[in-house]
């Protein structure tokens, strides 16, 4: 179609040429009917362009996800009688697992577990330099202050950087991170940084 138009254009100007030089008002009109043709089969040239390369396009993308036959590796590879391994689930999370059941990583939570301490950034930083334990239980969030009423189950010492990196949260009852920080000099017992 892009080679008839062009041929097309190329007809419409020796026309037009030949029609001004002449005064022909007839070829005139026929140099601008070949120019209207001429549009139309760049239009329809383009879309059948398009739709040639979105088709292109959705096999390439299919032959990418294994979709079609089953003997199509993703990626479009060809094997000969190998079976497919089924496609891996991410679990909606972004990065692979290894085959099986997604890996669920969820929190425990208790009943009776106390909220988590809000902790500001700049005490999470000095909260990481301190050498400090604070004292922890398996399957449970909070890490609290060794006299801490909701400390429950068998806890154990952890260092509080430790205890952090691992994702335990401050206990909201005992507040661990106010008392550690005042203890070691790093906040005034006002609250305010020093």
């Amino acid at each position: 179609m892009i080679v008839a138009s062009i041929l097309l254009i190329l007809v419409a100007a020796v026309l037009l040429v030949a029609g001004l030089a002449d005064g022909s008002s007839i070829l005139l009109v026929v140099s601008i009917a070949a120019s209207l043709l001429a549009a139309v089969a760049l239009v329809v040239g383009a879309r059948q362009a398009a739709a040639t390369r979105a088709a292109a396009e959705r096999s390439q993308s299919e032959a990418d996800r294994g979709c079609g036959r089953a003997d199509r590796q993703p990626g479009g590879f060809m094997l000969s009688g190998q079976p497919v391994p089924p496609p891996i689930d991410h679990g909606g999370t972004g990065w692979r697992q290894p085959p099986g059941p997604p890996v669920v990583v969820s929190e425990l939570v208790v009943d009776d577990e106390p909220a988590a301490q809000t902790v500001s950034p700049v005490e999470a930083a000095r909260l990481a330099q301190l050498d400090r334990a604070v004292w922890v239980v398996d399957a449970h969030p909070r890490y609290h202050l060794a006299g801490c009423a909701r400390l429950l189950g068998e806890p154990e010492p952890l260092p509080v950087a430790e205890a952090i990196d691992l994702g335990f949260t401050p206990c909201s009852h005992c507040a661990p991170v106010a008392a550690l920080l005042i203890e070691e000099g790093r906040i005034a017992s006002g609250g305010a940084g020093a």
